[in-house]
Formats: C-alpha cells, sequence, structure tokens
C-alpha cells in the first residue's frame, strides 16, 4: 500500500450498490489505494428488491427468488462470502413447466429454449400452436435472414422468424416472467443479441440454436440446474455483503439528491491532495467528499443525479414496471392437483390476472414443510399494472379466482404473503445498448470517476447487477492505478 487515500461514495445499498462496495475495496485495495467508502441508501434496509420472509417453516421470497446458474459471477460471489455451502439446486423432479392455452395447462415441448424450438418432434406435438401455426414456425428453415445488426424489438425477431403464434403462445409468456415487458417494445441487443447473431449466421433461428447456439440450459430441464437459490433465503447473500463490509460506511435512511464538480483549484492527482473532486449533496443537508461516485439506483433517480452535467435521454427512455407477488401456503391434504413441474406460464391473450404461478414447494423443496404447499403467483406486467395497487383482500381474491379456475384449488390458504414492487422492472427500449454507451462516453468526458450501473442498464438479473459492479470497479482500479503511475489527473 503506498498511502493513497481514495473517497468514494456510493449511492444506492441495493445488490448493485453492497456488490460495488466490494469490488471497489478488493480491486482498489490490489491497484495500492485504501478506499473511504460511504455507501448511502435512502431506504431503511439495504438489499433493495432481495427480501426473504421465514414464517411457520416456510422460506419465501419477496422480492427475486433465484437465479441463472450459468451466469456464474453471482456463485463466485456466494463463495467469497464463503456462502457456497448454502446454493442449492432445483428438484430435480420437477423439470416440466406449462404453459396456459385456452383455459387448460399445456406442457412445454421438450427442447423449447426461450419460445425457440430447438426439437422438432415435441414441438408439432404440442396442443401450444395450431398446426398452421407450426408450419408457419418452420418457414423459419427458408426465410431469408435480416442481414442488419441495427436493433430491433425482441418480439419483432421472434415473429418475423416464427410467427405471431410461437410469439404469443410461447415466447412471451417465458419472457414476461423475466421482463414483465411487451415483447414488441423490448429491445433485442439489450436482451438476447445472441439472437440476431444466430439468424445472420445460420439464416434460420430453429437451426443456429440446435446445432450451434444451443444454451447451457433449456427451460424444460437439464441435467444440470438451470436456476440455483440459497437455502436460508437470497437475503442471505445481502447479509453475508452488509457482514463483510464492515470497514464501509454503511448509511440507510439517506438519500442523495445531487452530484457537484468542486472547484478544480489544487494541483496533483486528486487522490493524493485534500480536495476531492465532487461534492455528493444529501437530503438532509449534509455534503460528502468524493473523488469516485457510483450511482446503482434506478434510472429515474440516476437521471436526476446526472442531468445537470450529462444528456440522460438513455436513462429516462426506460419505463420502469410495478409488479406483485401474491404468495399462498396450503395444507397439502386440501390441494387436489398433482405438482409433477416448477409451474406454469399465462399469456397475455388468456385474460388472466396473474402473469406466472410457481410451484415453490416442488420445484425448491427446502421451501416448505413436507406436509404443506406453497405456490407463489405474479401480477402486473407492462400495460397491465393496474391490479397491482389493489388492496390485499382484492388482489388474492383475484389471485385465487385463477387459482380455482386453472388448477381447480379451492382451499383456504394458510396464510397470503402479498409484495407489491413498484417501479422494479425496467423496460429496455429499442436502440437501448447504443443509447447507454453514449450516456458512458459522456459521463467519462464530463464527470469522469463518475460511474452508473445497475439493473435498468445492461441486464436486469441479478448476476448482471453484480457483474457491473464487479467490471466498473476493475476499470476504475486499472484507470486509476495508471493514472498515477503517469502523474496525470483523471
Amino acid at each position: 500500500m503506498n498511502g493513497l487515500t481514495r473517497r468514494v461514495v456510493i449511492v444506492g445499498g441495493g445488490l448493485s450498490g453492497l456488490s460495488a462496495a466490494f469490488y471497489v475495496r478488493k480491486y482498489y485495495r490490489e491497484a495500492g489505494m485504501e478506499p473511504d467508502i460511504v455507501l448511502i441508501e435512502k431506504d431503511k434496509t439495504l438489499g433493495g428488491k432481495i427480501e426473504t420472509l421465514h414464517r411457520d417453516g416456510f422460506v419465501i421470497e419477496k422480492g427475486p427468488d433465484s437465479f441463472l446458474a450459468r451466469k456464474t459471477v453471482m456463485s463466485d460471489l456466494a463463495k467469497e462470502l464463503k456462502l457456497e455451502q448454502e446454493l442449492v439446486t432445483t428438484n430435480p423432479n420437477a423439470k416440466k413447466t406449462y404453459i396456459l392455452q385456452r383455459g387448460k395447462l399445456h406442457p412445454m415441448p421438450a427442447g423449447l429454449v426461450l419460445g425457440i424450438p430447438t426439437e422438432i418432434k415435441p414441438f408439432l406435438k404440442s396442443g401450444l400452436v395450431s398446426f398452421g401455426g407450426k408450419m408457419r414456425a418452420l418457414m423459419d428453415f427458408v426465410l431469408p435472414p435480416r442481414k442488419s445488426t441495427e436493433d430491433e424489438s425482441l418480439g419483432s425477431l421472434i415473429e418475423r422468424r416464427l410467427g405471431p403464434e410461437v410469439l404469443e403462445n410461447m415466447t412471451e409468456p417465458l419472457l414476461a416472467g423475466i421482463y414483465a415487458g411487451d415483447m414488441r417494445k423490448i429491445s433485442l441487443q439489450a436482451t438476447f443479441p445472441q439472437f440476431g447473431e444466430v439468424e445472420r449466421q445460420y439464416g434460420s433461428l430453429i437451426r443456429g440454436m440446435t446445432t450451434g447456439r444451443k444454451p447451457v440450459e433449456t427451460h424444460t430441464g437439464t441435467k444440470k440446474s438451470a436456476f440455483l437459490t440459497l437455502r436460508k433465503g437470497l437475503q442471505s447473500m445481502v447479509q453475508g455483503l452488509i457482514q463483510d463490509l464492515h470497514d464501509v460506511e454503511q448509511r440507510t435512511g439517506t438519500g442523495a439528491v445531487g452530484i457537484r464538480k468542486r472547484s478544480e483549484t489544487g494541483s496533483g492527482h486528486p487522490a493524493a491532495g485534500t480536495e476531492a473532486r465532487y461534492e455528493v449533496e444529501l437530503d438532509n443537508g449534509e455534503v460528502l467528499p468524493a473523488d469516485d461516485v457510483y450511482v446503482t439506483v434506478q434510472n429515474f433517480a440516476a437521471a436526476n443525479l446526472l442531468r445537470p452535467h450529462v444528456s440522460v435521454s438513455a436513462l429516462d427512455n426506460v419505463n420502469y414496471v410495478s409488479v406483485a407477488n401474491v404468495v399462498l401456503a396450503f395444507t397439502k391434504k386440501d390441494i387436489v392437483t398433482e405438482y409433477d413441474g416448477s409451474g406454469f406460464l399465462v399469456p397475455r391473450k388468456e385474460g388472466r390476472n396473474i402473469t406466472a404461478c410457481t410451484w415453490t414447494s416442488t420445484k425448491w423443496l427446502h421451501t416448505s414443510p413436507d406436509d404443506k404447499v406453497l405456490l407463489r403467483c405474479y401480477v402486473g406486467r407492462s400495460g397491465d399494472e393496474q391490479n397491482v395497487q389493489l388492496p390485499d383482500a382484492a388482489l388474492t381474491e383475484l389471485v385465487r379466482k385463477d387459482l380455482k379456475e386453472i388448477m381447480g384449488i379451492t382451499a383456504v390458504p394458510l396464510f397470503t404473503e402479498i409484495t407489491r414492487l413498484e417501479h422494479s422492472m425496467p423496460q429496455y427500449p429499442v436502440g437501448h445498448p447504443a443509447a447507454i454507451a453514449g450516456l458512458r462516453t459522456e459521463l467519462a468526458e464530463k464527470l469522469p470517476g463518475v460511474y452508473a450501473f445497475g439493473a435498468g442498464y445492461d441486464g436486469i438479473g441479478m448476476p448482471d447487477c453484480i457483474k457491473q459492479a464487479k467490471e466498473t470497479a476493475e476499470k476504475a482500479a486499472e484507470d486509476i492505478k495508471r493514472q498515477l503511475k503517469t502523474g496525470t489527473q483523471q
């Protein structure tokens, strides 16, 4: 350590902010600096949307419930926090996923990868798509590919290659569970750019996904679990970070209201001098000096902080959808339905109140006592958010109505837990990656040392947020180290 202190303010105490604190400390120290980190969060608790409830022997996730295993950055962080023994996989006997079609549950055909069939026979036997719809999908083999690399909506690609039925009956319900979005408005480049690459390379999505680009996981299950979670809940990850960051000042109930440049009268590198480059103004009137500022709050909040300095249209253009999770617990003997899968998805055109239902106690065996059943229903998606704000009793009634009509469940729940996740699902518009790249270029020019990332930028999943924090902190540390060597001021 060469004695240099670097003052760092992290705005936002969700998973992105906590991960940023973890990796800033790690990479700055490796670069020869001692970071003095202050993390601020306007809510009273840290962890953002991640919250686990333990009740009557159940493990209930009020926010996200799992993460993609193939995005290993989250598993890697769990190992660094000594939580690897807590990682659990899905029940190998709950591989099936169902999709509601005209009021009945149909199993997803084997080999369906995000709505793209990679095995033709199961697809042709499926009741999810009409004969005409199947023939239209197979035209993917002969339709000329789009050669342009310009962004388009995810829905337009699927509809163009496979037809409207596959889009509405298979792809949309699958991806609505991830994005709660309108497939005809969501950016392809920001979500699944590999689909465009497959089309250009193979001339066919089906051929390409079958022969060259089949992902590690499929939604019908593989030998390896596609998803992972933590035995005592995802909040274990948040608690692990909070405890590990004991040497980081963690302030809750405090928000940032502005970032100001300090007058550049000092000499030498900011890390070496007494003058910090920036001041972060808090909502209590306090001002924090900062050499570097990591902005990890939602895009609309980040836009308010950055607007005086750079163009924030890339942030303003990301709409956030509100959703609700309704978790219901039952006694197993009161449930007549046999659970042989992880749950079901509901296409938009079915006109239901719920968008999906996870058979939680079947998918994750650790979440429920053996004689009980736990279900998690999702409400709300882009263009259909009105039910999210209903009173608890009314919302529960709508969910129970759907469960009765779809699954025949008439039993009264032992209890119900409702979580409203306000403005929680960012919707990436067409052109989003280029717009975010432009914002970052302008930030580097006009506010060097100010970084912005999170679920609204480069991926909404928890591993995506951790990856952005890790890569941002690592690059920042390398840049500062290089500048210190050359004696230049950033």
